[in-house]
């Protein structure tokens, strides 16, 4: 069912009230983790590996829960257990004693975001508009996004109450992940016969029941793939290739003379910007073409790379976060919506799943990589890296449109 505002049905603004409330968590303790590492003895290439192992088992858990998806009678029970689960052991970082330490936690951590994202996904996907499913996912993001907005505010102000004092703050962080997954028992999922006969015996959902009445995607199934498109999941492997963890953009900014304290604060504006210009972008590029929309958006990514590299003074780094936070809103929910609209519904799960894995040991490869730059090289050399694999993503993307789909 729909609410008011078209294209965000109720179980889209719930799960964005969900994921909101699991970044605050999250983003209690995200931004605090590379002085965390520092002060266990880590730097930017033990941040890398961190953020990058802990990335990369998200994405396998995705592709597997994702499978999952497809097969299951509901998906809310496994959407549950993932955010039960990373809101149980995130705040045992508070106990880490060394980098390995927080690199177990963290990939447990990881394991619960992989097993609930493709499901919940796969509801949104259920719970839109077809014509819509940039906006709804866009949207979706923008809440995410507003929680990790939050987040760090919330630790600044734990760290002025309580001065140094990050294992309280990573404590804390449980609070908002218990509020998050009860928050889900009010999601409502209604499983529904499978009438194109996946295999398995496979359900597919009406998350929005209103949707499923008379309701059509623009692309017939019968002219979809059983998988997202070679180009379109190779151009996003490329891109993602060159976007690393974004805790080293902190590293970079602590390094230009942004102070340790205000480290959150350039956080929070980063996803404010990411906030506000979601749902409007996302719309937009329901409008005006997703391809379109996503290409811009490496084009800009690879744009605050470069001035992220030649940046030589503090206030450039609070310039360059605000730019850069235009990035997500261009590419998050169109990457998304171009993937779940290219395969039948029946197949959405596996073809979200199949993206998380793409993206994620990317983002593997791409944080372990660029952490290496960063400490063998320079800074500068592993920004511009990830500012010419941007660029040649997007000349791909544009290049080779792929098979029958909205674009």
């Amino acid at each position: 069912m729909l609410s008011g505002r078209r294209g965000i049905s109720r179980n889209v603004f719930l799960l964005g009230l969900v994921s909101l409330l699991g970044d605050v968590s999250s983003e209690m303790v995200v931004p605090l983790l590379p002085a965390f590492l520092v002060a266990l003895g880590g730097g930017a290439e033990a941040l890398g590996v961190v953020e990058g192992a802990a990335e990369a088992t998200a994405s396998l858990f995705k592709y597997l829960s994702g499978r999952w998806a497809d097969r299951a009678r509901r998906l809310l029970p496994m959407a549950t257990f993932g955010y039960a689960l990373a809101a149980a052991v995130r705040p045992l970082l508070a106990l880490a004693q060394s980098p390995w330490h927080v690199l177990a936690v963290r990939c447990v951590d990881r394991v619960g975001k992989g097993i609930r994202t493709s499901p919940r996904d796969k509801l949104l996907a259920a719970s839109a508009e077809p014509e819509r499913l940039a906006e709804a996912y866009s949207f979706h993001r923008g809440m995410d996004h507003l929680g990790a907005a939050v987040g760090p505010l919330i630790a600044t102000a734990l760290l002025l109450l309580w001065p140094g004092q990050l294992r309280l703050v990573f404590a804390l962080a449980a609070l908002p992940g218990a509020l998050a997954v009860a928050l889900l028992f009010a999601v409502r999922e209604t499983p529904t016969s499978n009438e194109g006969g996946s295999a398995g015996g496979a359900t597919t959902y009406s998350a929005a029941p209103a949707l499923a009445r008379g309701r059509q995607t623009p692309t017939s199934p019968h002219a979809l793939a059983r998988r997202p498109p070679a180009g379109l999941l190779a151009s996003i492997f490329l891109f993602t290739l060159g976007n690393s963890t974004d805790a080293l953009l902190l590293l970079r900014a602590q390094g230009l003379g942004v102070p340790t304290a205000l480290l959150p604060v350039l956080w929070t504006e980063l996803h404010v910007v990411r906030a506000a210009t979601s749902w409007p972008l996302g719309r937009l590029a329901d409008r005006l073409g997703r391809r379109a929309s996503l290409g811009a958006g490496w084009g800009l990514y690879a744009v605050c790379y470069l001035g992220f590299a030649a940046a030589a003074a503090p206030w450039q780094a609070w310039a360059l976060f605000a730019a850069y936070g235009l990035v997500a809103g261009l590419t998050e929910g169109t990457e998304r919506a171009l993937v779940a609209s290219s395969v039948p519904q029946d197949r959405r799960g596996r073809a979200l799943g199949l993206y998380n894995l793409v993206s994620g040991f990317g983002l593997l490869a791409a944080s372990v990589l660029a952490g290496e730059l960063w400490d063998k090289v320079s800074p500068a050399a592993a920004l511009g890296l990830g500012a010419a694999l941007a660029a040649a993503a997007a000349v791909v993307l544009l290049a080779r449109p792929g098979a029958p789909q909205p674009a």
